[in-house]
């Protein structure tokens, strides 16, 4: 099961022992993926009929995020600042209602291999490579620039092939290497990013 705390994100997912995907809460945005843009549902409903979901879940504002057995990463709900990956305006707040694919097949099935924030997304491939898109107010992806334009509508890399693990809040990023350092960008205002 996959819950993000934030409040803005008022809905969950989670992937039965069958493979088969399962949301609820809030769905205005579309974020259940079920073709439709209904306020919600108070009980799980099925995303589809695939039965190839793994548990790897993440959830940014008003958008959900899960990788397949075969290395594909699908992401749906809004689409504001480009955080589906789909190389579209990064201001449109469209979205998609049902899943779509973002670019690649050889995203890690790993735990830990995907995150999200409130308008971010990181995800890890097979060869240790670490890519982010959304958005980067506060440089919270990684390519040393913040504001407006640093937002990306489609994955770009961070640099380095040893990431293993990931994590997000709001506008800020933490990632764990292979040779157990850890690393963090992005919001600094509260020293949340542990740089003293």
């Amino acid at each position: 099961v996959q819950h993000n705390s934030d409040d803005a994100c008022l809905h969950n997912t989670a992937t039965r022992t069958d493979g088969t995907l399962w949301a609820w809460g809030r769905n205005g945005s579309g974020e259940l993926g079920q073709n439709s843009v209904t306020p919600g549902f108070s009980s799980p409903v099925q995303i589809g009929s695939d039965t190839t979901w793994t548990t790897n879940h993440a959830h940014s504002y008003r958008s959900s995020f899960v990788i397949k057995t075969d290395g594909t990463l699908w992401g749906w709900g809004t689409n504001q600042q480009g955080r589906l990956g789909q190389n579209e305006n990064q201001d449109s707040n469209n979205g998609y209602s049902s899943p779509v694919q973002i670019p690649g097949t050889t995203w890690s099935t790993a735990d830990g291999a995907l995150a999200a924030g409130q308008m971010g997304v990181a995800a890890i491939k097979t060869d240790g490579t670490l890519w982010m898109w959304g958005n980067s107010n506060y440089g919270n992806l990684g390519q040393n620039v913040g504001g407006p334009s640093g937002m990306k509508s489609s994955p770009v890399q961070i640099p380095g092939t040893t990431w293993s693990k990931m994590t997000m809040s709001s506008y800020s990023t933490f990632g764990l290497k292979t040779n157990g350092t850890l690393w963090s960008w992005g919001y600094n205002i509260y020293g949340q990013l542990g740089l003293n």
